[in-house]
């Protein structure tokens, strides 16, 4: 009888549904919730920037047919393709990210060792490739005389696809961020791994804003 009581007293407790660096299992992730709070607002946003795109565009047709004449559309095509291609490899470092690989386990040529740092610091070059495609596509209208106070289509281009050029260039911060962190500790913690998760929602977040955008500007016109 004491033999039996003894191993009662010293058997396992059942987990309580914590683990180690983490909150309750059924808990959401405060950080996520936060960050998809934050991004309705900015889609809010930009539904505000849409609205004011196609009333202007609805009340004067007749500018938006010369200012679409200026647009180089293989090459917005090309930039497009950058960004959508940078959104892949952010979330191949989520996916090292949750695994908890922070950095690359192997040489710089063997891909499938490299981990979340790496994949970021492509996704970076991707997206800061993006703004200066962006910049040029300015530059080139600038030089046709489309400015921004030139009518009411270059208005609109402009303050549309410049607040989203704001919001990539706010991303490229926080990718910085995100690798300055990973090298600041020798163990990459879970609170890092949400810090590159929820950096890859709102980077996302800004892939699918400039989708849409450029079907607004670009194939519809």
């Amino acid at each position: 009888m004491a033999t039996v009581s003894s191993a009662h007293t010293h058997a396992p407790r059942p987990h309580s549904g914590n683990a180690p660096g983490h909150g309750p299992v059924t808990r959401p992730n405060m950080a996520s919730v936060g960050t998809i709070v934050w991004l309705s607002s900015e889609l809010m946003f930009f539904a505000g920037l849409f609205a004011i795109y196609f009333t202007l565009r609805a009340s004067r047709p007749d500018l938006w047919e010369t200012g679409t004449a200026h647009l180089n559309v293989p090459f917005a095509v090309g930039n497009t393709l950058i960004l959508v291609i940078s959104s892949v490899w952010c979330q191949l470092g989520v996916f090292k990210a949750e695994q908890g690989i922070g950095s690359r386990t192997g040489k710089l040529f063997e891909i499938g060792k490299w981990g979340m740092r790496d994949w970021y610091v492509l996704t970076y070059l991707f997206g800061s490739v993006f703004v200066a495609g962006q910049v040029l596509e300015y530059a080139e209208l600038a030089h046709h005389g489309m400015t921004l106070s030139h009518d009411a289509y270059s208005s609109a281009f402009y303050i549309t696809t410049g607040f989203h050029g704001i919001h990539v260039i706010g991303g490229l911060i926080a990718f910085l961020l995100i690798i300055g962190r990973s090298f600041s500790s020798r163990r990459y913690t879970h609170r890092q791994a949400t810090g590159a998760i929820v950096t890859s929602y709102y980077w996302h977040f800004v892939d699918v804003v400039w989708i849409a955008l450029f079907i607004a500007i670009y194939i519809l016109q």
